[in-house]
């Protein structure tokens, strides 16, 4: 290869919504002008390589080139050699951070298996982790009430879906796993980071009749999304974990990605070389400084901005640089055996219009 990795840093991937805010501007603290184009502002793409918005990277000999590219040169070093062989040398993971001034619509997602036969793309099973919940705030996860699909369709035409929908109440630190077929949807108010496969397909359900950025009804997925639902009632939607400080808390552990969360005040050392994976990290409280320890290099990261530490150097040390550092881990444990993956991998892939929140 010639040049060691780095940890690598990304320009700003900024996506407007409807129902998005001023939140994730002032957050990573950008001006009024270099944003005024994409305002309001939903989504901030922290890590993609999805081919409909690609993160560009900022810094060293890679700098420019977007992490597509980069995977696609350097595979084996960047994914790991189990995650490049798993899913043959394509990033398998995208993160987020949202903003939703405004409710999200009800939608749902399909499962690889769907979203290849339809689209030629990933399914997207996804994570929220709730960075800010203001008092009252509150999302829908699942069904709070079983329903038939001829019931559901007919509380999709009358509006009256949300009445059968689990409702929960906010607070900083909830977390949220999001299987491919449930049901879901961000409340206004909220602030969260979001780990997902890396897909863009969205069927929405329902969407209050609310115009679009281009004052057209918002398309809606019904067909789509009926065939994607998942109707199944759980007792409880939420996933419990534990919340110790300077400790790696693991939130989330599922066949497809892994995630961890760090409450540190003083260094922290992370050796995750066992797994044979990149590690995306999302800087969700303070600022703290990257070390890696084959090289020595350095990278500054606060809140509201990401990295991805390539596999091939992921033992490193992050040190805090104010009083209180939160950061999330997300990464592919390879010792996992994936078979829906292998199934995934069978079908050749093709592309197709990205369907949106």
């Amino acid at each position: 290869m010639g040049k060691l990795l780095y940890p690598l840093l990304f320009e700003n991937n900024l996506h407007q919504t409807v129902w998005g805010g001023e939140r994730i501007a002032q957050w990573k603290k950008l001006d009024a002008e270099s944003v005024k184009d994409v305002s309001p502002i939903g989504e901030s793409w922290e890590v993609s390589a999805v081919a409909s918005s690609p993160c560009v990277i900022a810094n060293g000999f890679l700098k420019g080139k977007t992490l597509e590219e980069a995977v696609a040169e350097l595979p084996e070093e960047i994914l790991g050699k189990a995650v490049a062989k798993e899913y043959n040398n394509k990033m398998p993971l995208l993160a987020k951070f949202i903003d939703a001034r405004n409710d999200l619509s009800i939608q749902v997602h399909p499962d690889d298996e769907m979203a290849q036969r339809e689209h030629g793309k990933m399914g997207k099973t996804e994570m929220w982790y709730v960075i800010d919940a203001p008092l009252g705030s509150s999302l829908y996860s699942g069904f709070s009430k079983q329903l038939s699909p001829e019931e559901y369709s007919r509380c999709v035409a009358d509006g009256t879906i949300t009445d059968y929908l689990a409702r929960h109440e906010l607070r900083t630190g909830d977390v949220f796993y999001i299987p491919a077929g449930r049901i879901h949807a961000i409340g206004g108010g909220v602030l969260l980071a979001e780990i997902q496969q890396s897909s863009d397909v969205t069927y929405r359900v329902y969407d209050y009749n609310r115009p679009g950025l281009d004052g057209k009804p918002r398309q809606l997925h019904t067909e789509l999304a009926a065939q994607a639902l998942d109707f199944t009632v759980n007792d409880n939607y939420m996933t419990e974990y534990s919340q110790k400080a300077s400790h790696a808390n693991k939130c989330v552990d599922s066949e497809y990605f892994s995630v961890r969360v760090v409450d540190l005040h003083a260094p922290f050392h992370r050796n995750l070389k066992k797994y044979d994976s990149f590690i995306i990290t999302m800087c969700t409280r303070g600022s703290c400084t990257i070390r890696i320890r084959q090289t020595g290099d350095e990278i500054s990261l606060r809140e509201g901005y990401s990295c991805l530490i390539p596999a091939s150097i992921a033992d490193y040390d992050v040190i805090p640089q104010s009083k209180k550092v939160q950061i999330l881990d997300a990464f592919i444990d390879s010792r996992k055996q994936n078979f829906l993956h292998r199934l995934f991998r069978k079908f050749p892939p093709f592309r197709s219009r990205a369907l949106r929140a």
